[in-house]
């Protein structure tokens, strides 16, 4: 439960030009925070999060780690405390990120309390700093073991620094078919003209300091795992001891009649994203698939190209995954920003002039003008290497994992879009997720139980999406649901989604309702089981909503 920003005072024996290392001010009263409770107040300039859980008062820094959202408007329960924005936690003691999309932990200060005054000290060295690396090992002379990162993205990163967080002090190998180091991937359909340097996770210098290999440009060709080697397209061939497999998913194109043409994108990397940005501004544009990536491509278009037409095969945009009513509204979002909606169709050809796409043509006979088709209708599983290993794979070609998230062969892990692994929240039915933050999950569960730590995939999945500047958020696992409880009203833009399976809610997608759906996340993450009949409640006081 946050409270508001109290009046702030200096401690008054506190001069904030000494040359003390410390600045100390009196920021509340004791009555002024109860148990289970939280509030922002400043030191300096300094945003700090006060807490007071079993008796306890501590201070973080206020900001989360991941994009900077305000954690004092997040949802706290016990020792932690989740963001609102994305569903990041951190101890509220130590400052350490407990659940990702966060890849960093949070400075700790001081707390004191004297005569009924709290006072929050600040180390002014860290005045500056919103952000702190967990402490980290490095690699020893003569340590001849070895681990190997296949992929370079959100697994892959996370695992690396789990290992060297655990103080492991063997060789590890990232290698990526990517030019670039690894990056936040989930910002390329919401910032489409982005440079590449300012979404990079870690730079070069990190990689280098806590001794962790990247190899640009390489792709894996073949896996042999009674050798542990691994070949790659250069020839090269590599041996390992424990091995993760997380080289993800890339976009599946259509299967028609012109997808040679010229402007015909699909969007998997930051150049990709710019050369869409380029081609559209001031053209026509079909978008095809109406996922979280189309409609926020679609979303990002709205003031730069001259035309925007999405064409979607089912009723609604996010028909499986959010549900019609959610579906409908996003489709008048855009409608109202000139954006125009072709559903329950496909296309059929895509023809050109001079190389060039001039028209999309749909099944419907519908004949669209357009200068640029981008093409957004799901992903294909980068797994082909793993053919004629011992590896085993499903019939969709993904990796199966245990909650351990270690596949048929031991010693070898998978993470990410690849793997398909039990949902602990969804007793342990088997899935898919391609969300950013479950792939850092699994990056970080593989690394422990490499180092003989046995850890449970626990997270519960927690995704958002931008459209217009207004973001939904979602967190839980919501197939085959068959109820929606909703509060507030989707048409005024401010709403909570509750899904309901079995008489349980199994998932919560919200609008302008934070911190409802970290609450969500918190419950499931505990276990807790939130009944259908405490969704229909009016009482809606442990969504800690302000």
């Amino acid at each position: 439960m946050s409270r508001g920003k109290p009046h702030r005072e200096e401690s008054p024996d506190t001069d904030p030009e000494d040359g003390s290392e410390e600045l100390t001010e009196l920021v509340c009263l004791e009555s002024d925070l109860q148990n289970g409770q939280m509030m922002e107040v400043e030191v300096g300039l300094h945003n700090v999060l006060l807490t007071r859980s079993e008796g306890q008062y501590s201070a973080i820094s206020n900001q989360c780690t991941h994009y900077g959202g305000p954690l004092s408007r997040g949802f706290l329960s016990g020792q932690t405390v989740r963001c609102p924005w994305h569903g990041a936690c951190f101890n509220i003691f130590t400052g350490d990120l407990e659940e990702y999309p966060g890849m960093d932990s949070l400075p700790c200060h001081k707390v004191k309390v004297e005569n009924n005054k709290v006072y929050v000290s600040v180390n002014k060295k860290i005045l500056r700093q919103a952000k702190r690396i967990k402490s980290m090992g490095s690699r020893l002379p003569g340590v001849i073991h070895t681990i190997l990162l296949l992929g370079g993205g959100a697994a892959s990163v996370v695992c690396a620094e789990t290992l060297r967080q655990q103080n492991y002090s063997g060789r590890i190998i990232m290698v990526t078919r990517d030019e670039l180091l690894p990056y936040d991937k989930t910002r390329l359909s919401k910032v489409m003209n982005v440079e590449s340097n300012t979404i990079l996770l870690r730079r070069m210098e990190f990689y280098h300091q806590y001794d962790i290999e990247v190899w640009l440009r390489k792709e894996a060709l073949s896996l042999d795992t009674d050798k542990k080697t691994v070949t790659f397209d250069d020839g090269s061939v590599q041996s390992y001891d424990q091995l993760l497999i997380s080289t993800g998913c890339r976009a599946k194109g259509l299967d028609i009649p012109g997808m040679e043409l010229e402007n015909v994108k699909m969007l998997e990397t930051p150049e990709d994203a710019r050369q869409i940005h380029a081609a559209c501004v001031g053209c026509r544009i079909v978008l095809v698939g109406t996922s979280f990536v189309g409609m926020e491509v679609a979303s990002y278009m709205t003031d730069k190209a001259t035309s925007i037409t999405v064409i979607g095969s089912s009723e609604m945009p996010y028909q499986k995954t959010l549900g019609p009513e959610i579906g409908r509204i996003t489709m008048m979002m855009l409608e109202k920003r000139d954006v125009k909606f072709y559903m329950n169709d496909n296309v059929k050809e895509v023809r050109g002039v001079n190389g060039k796409v001039k028209d999309v043509v749909l099944k419907s006979g519908t004949v669209i003008p357009a200068d640029v088709l981008i093409v957004g209708i799901g992903v294909l599983p980068n797994s082909e290497f793993l053919r004629g290993s011992k590896i085993k794979m499903d019939s969709k070609s993904s990796v199966p994992v245990d909650k351990y998230m270690q596949t048929n062969i031991p010693g070898v892990f998978c993470g990410g879009d690849l793997a398909t692994f039990p949902l602990a929240m969804a007793k342990d039915q088997r899935v898919t997720i391609g969300h950013w933050q479950m792939a850092q999950a699994h990056g970080r569960v593989a690394a422990l139980n490499m180092l003989d730590k046995p850890t449970e995939l626990n997270s519960v999945p927690f995704y958002w999406t931008v459209l217009l500047g207004k973001t939904i958020r979602y967190a839980g696992y919501g197939e085959g649901y068959t109820e929606i409880v909703l509060k507030g009203k989707v048409e005024d833009e401010k709403f909570l989604a509750l899904y309901i399976k079995d008489d349980e809610v199994v998932a919560a997608a919200s609008l302008d309702f934070d911190p409802a759906v970290s609450a969500v996340a918190e419950r499931l993450a505990s276990g807790k089981t939130i009944t259908k009949k405490e969704a229909q409640s009016d009482d809606l006081r442990w969504l800690q909503l302000p």
